[in-house]
């Protein structure tokens, strides 16, 4: 599942409901204060099942109404509720009108120590007598209900609730479906609502006010899962430890009651050792050093807190594996704390990386981190005159507000902005550019310019903030833009006229693509390695043609290859589009990494590829 939407009300700051959408990376700008931490607080109260502090309460509002609400996307084709059998959310009636799984978590903000006191689902749902508490009901409840109804159950599995259910929905001419709020807390209920837990994203917060010691928690718990896994592995040989030493105690405890009896047999007549076996865990005791054997809690704090959230990273993996979760939600507190400029920019481009796999919440107020995020990613905490709150999308007339608020300014070093459609592009860039000049070619190092400074890459995405600082402000700088060609000759560029607007401008330029779109430049032979290198074999004996959909066609070849139970034309539009997706990202972040110049010679005789690259070049000489 994919967490949409939360809405929350009379929490803390937020006294009315207020609503922020989610992207697979979504960055919460705002001033110190605004309530960033509020919203991260919120999703960790709501996916980790914590209780509020009894303050968290809003102060001018209803404390009684402390209610957090959160709704799913990308729902399981099918869940196990209350048996072994698989069932669907939407035959179990628990989709919202938008076909979300929308869940309301209540709580006694009132009392000193608050507790959750309803758990609903908002739903379109069976309103009919008979029909509309069905979830409530145990086994041999809804046996009752269909021989109430005069339901034939003969051919049904019996033991299956989900199978009676939908027997007795189908009952009925008319189930008067209507939004309606189910129960998640009462009765046969708890089950259901225990097996929903297991399909909601892990979520994992890493505070910006945390410690910074290689006895942090984090630090410690991979560590600590680590020494375990070990210990397992060794399981038997340790016990035989174990016995060994036992018996060896029980030896000496024998001569002793032996030596004992010698001298006088009243002393004793036995002498059992009380022998406690080791906790092995325990007896290991690990802790981080780097390099030169310098413990990380020895270096500098910018340091300590970069390794201290990659172990964050490892230990929210590791309990998404323990708990069953399929996802994991990164949410992570103004990672900027403590981060040279070169760090901020590394650790952004990491974190986009993660978004293609796992969702990424950060909060932060420098515009470094809002700027390098496509518009569509941004969130704005905008505080009126009287202290209300609303949440803003980034576009153009929010990011004028950016602007005004964060007082953005461009980097001194900054030589180039680079526009391109989309994330996976700068990553398709900044990997190509490094396996090229690996082999020789005399192009710019992209990564290495935007970690030190030298250009900013911006998403289009609408009308994207560094964009707009670059356009509107004048900030006197070159900009290249890179365009999907989209569309076959003899039809113009889809974005010809975008393409001929940057030209107009002084030290800019802009290209369309000659063939539809970046993909098309990955010789077959890197796309077979890369999903090798990932343990999935493809067979693609010709290059693609300049204008077929590449993403679409190698995600048609994984499915065929790795997923037997459905043909690829039997899958909805919707999980081919996902598949698409995810082909999307591993073409741009790991095909690039085995082209050469000989394999874009064959793709790409015309040169358009390095083309592109001069006229960077060109732009920053």
């Amino acid at each position: 599942m994919k967490l949409r939407r939360l809405r929350f009300r009379n929490f803390r700051c937020f006294k009315e409901e207020i609503s922020i959408d989610f992207e697979n990376i979504t960055a919460i700008v705002g001033k110190n204060d605004a309530g960033k931490s509020t919203i991260m607080d919120a999703l960790d109260i709501f996916l980790n099942n914590l209780d509020p502090d009894k303050d968290d309460a809003s102060k001018n509002g209803d404390p009684k109404d402390l209610t957090i609400i959160c709704e799913f996307t990308e729902l399981p084709d099918e869940v196990i509720l209350d048996d072994t059998n698989p069932t669907q959310l939407d035959t179990e009636f628990l989709l919202n009108a938008d076909g979300r799984l929308e869940i309301h978590k209540f709580y006694s903000g009132e009392l000193q120590k608050p507790k959750c006191k309803s758990i609903q689902a908002h739903a379109i749902h069976p309103t009919i007598d008979g029909a509309k508490d069905l979830l409530q009901l145990k086994n041999s409840d809804l046996k009752n209900r269909a021989q109430e109804l005069g339901v034939d159950l003969t051919d049904v599995d019996q033991r299956v609730n989900a199978q009676i259910r939908a027997r007795i929905r189908g009952h009925f001419d008319n189930l008067n479906l209507a939004p309606s709020m189910i129960s998640l807390n009462e009765d046969n209920a708890k089950k259901i609502w225990t097996e929903l837990c297991k399909y909601l994203p892990a979520f994992a917060l890493f505070k910006s006010d945390r410690t910074s010691t290689d006895q942090d928690p984090e630090a410690q718990d991979p560590l600590r899962a680590a020494v375990k896994e070990a210990i397992k592995a060794k399981e038997a040989e340790l016990e035989a430890i174990t016995e060994y030493v036992r018996s060896e105690v029980q030896k000496i405890a024998n001569l002793t009651l032996e030596k004992l009896c010698e001298m006088d047999p009243n002393l004793a007549t036995q002498l059992n050792p009380t022998f406690i076996p080791p906790r092995w865990d325990s007896l290991f005791k690990a802790s981080i050093t780097s390099d030169d054997d310098i413990p990380i809690n020895k270096r500098g704090s910018g340091v300590k807190r970069l390794i201290l959230l990659n172990f964050f990273r490892a230990k929210a993996e590791q309990l998404a594996k323990e708990m069953g979760h399929a996802t994991v939600i990164y949410a992570i507190e103004e990672p900027e704390t403590c981060q040279h400029p070169n760090n901020q920019r590394m650790l952004l481009r990491a974190l986009s990386d993660m978004s293609s796999e796992s969702q990424v919440i950060i909060s932060t107020h420098t515009p470094m981190l809002a700027r390098a995020l496509p518009d569509s990613s941004l969130r704005y905490i905008h505080i009126s005159d009287d202290k209300g709150r609303k949440i803003m999308t980034g576009g153009p007339e929010t990011n004028k507000i950016f602007v005004q608020s964060l007082g953005v300014l461009p980097d001194n070093t900054v030589k180039l902005f680079i526009g391109v459609e989309g994330l996976s592009d700068i990553t398709f860039l900044q990997t190509m550019s490094k396996a090229l000049r690996n082999d020789g070619c005399d192009i710019p190092n992209l990564e290495k310019m935007e970690l030190d400074g030298e250009l900013i890459f911006f998403p289009f995405g609408g009308s994207n903030l560094a964009l707009w600082s670059s356009r509107l402000e004048g900030l006197n700088r070159p900009e290249f833009h890179l365009y999907d060609r989209d569309v076959a000759p003899p039809e113009l560029a889809k974005y010809q006229k975008q393409v001929d607007d940057v030209n107009a401008r002084e030290n800019c330029r802009a290209r369309s693509t000659l063939k539809k779109e970046i993909e098309n430049y990955l010789h077959k032979d890197a796309i077979v390695a890369a999903y090798k290198e990932c343990g999935i074999n493809l067979d693609i004996e010709v290059n693609f043609d300049s204008f077929d959909n590449v993403p679409q066609k190698v995600a048609q070849i994984v499915h065929e290859v790795s997923d037997s139970s459905k043909a690829w034309n039997e899958l909805t539009d919707k999980e081919k589009e996902e598949k698409e997706s995810k082909a999307k990202r591993l073409l741009c972040s790991r095909a690039p990494r085995y082209m050469n110049r000989g394999l874009l010679y064959e793709i790409d005789p015309e040169g358009d590829l390095l083309q592109w690259f001069k006229d960077i070049k060109d732009l920053t000489s």
